[in-house]
């Protein structure tokens, strides 16, 4: 199978990505979840709309907006001298863009599903709302958030059209499982496609694994 870089690297841009969309989707699914205002529609559609887009387009996209001359690729660069675009931390972020409604939607309906009876109980017994989010919202959500991070994870391991886009196809810098396996079959390299491609589904395998086992885990209430 030869190097084992792409496949590190695959680990490494979905575990950045995955941890991306968690921070920035918990706190969006539960505005939307609990949120009462106008656009809430909109913004909620605006925020699955990468569910639909084709990877490409969607990676387009992406490469316009932070491309050098585009203002917010611009200033990242002249702010921080950091330029996502042609780097693995660009595939990382196109990545978990891909995948974000896949955190989103378990998310919300996780959210929407937890009985406020029970958090206005640990009110009424003393608890402050950071900690009635943490001891009770967070444990009676957490089969829906579980589900998302594991989709997000699973989606992002193996994105191709956006990241490449976004990062390209750079051996020993921004390519990808994908995209090696994809090489690898344009040159007939079986050997590596086959041995890429068990490795990727034996992680997603472990990965939808231990979500089940987390699942059946007992939860903890206020």
């Amino acid at each position: 199978m030869g190097d084992l870089g792409p496949f590190w690297l695959s680990i490494k841009v979905a575990s950045v990505a995955t941890l991306l969309d968690v921070a920035l989707g918990a706190p969006l699914a539960l505005l939307l979840a609990r949120g009462r205002f106008p656009g809430r529609s909109l913004l909620a559609g605006a925020l699955t709309l990468p569910l639909v887009m084709p990877p490409t387009v969607l990676g387009y996209v992406l490469l316009i907006l932070l491309g050098r001359r585009s203002l917010v690729g611009g200033g990242l660069e002249q702010v921080f001298g950091v330029s996502l675009v042609f780097h693995w931390s660009g595939g990382a972020l196109a990545a978990g863009v891909a995948a974000f409604p896949l955190f989103l939607i378990p998310a919300r309906s996780a959210f929407e599903d937890v009985d406020p009876m029970l958090e206005d109980a640990a009110r009424l017994l003393g608890r402050r709302e950071l900690s009635v989010f943490l001891r009770v919202t967070l444990p009676l959500a957490r089969r829906g958030l579980l589900a998302g991070v594991v989709l997000v994870f699973a989606r992002a391991l193996g994105d191709f059209g956006a990241t490449l886009m976004v990062a390209g196809d750079i051996p020993g810098r921004t390519q990808t499982a994908s995209l090696a396996i994809y090489d690898a079959v344009q040159v007939g390299d079986n050997a590596r496609a086959g041995g890429l491609s068990l490795l990727i589904s034996v992680v997603s395998i472990v990965a939808l694994m231990v979500a089940q086992r987390g699942d059946r885990s007992p939860r903890t209430a206020a």
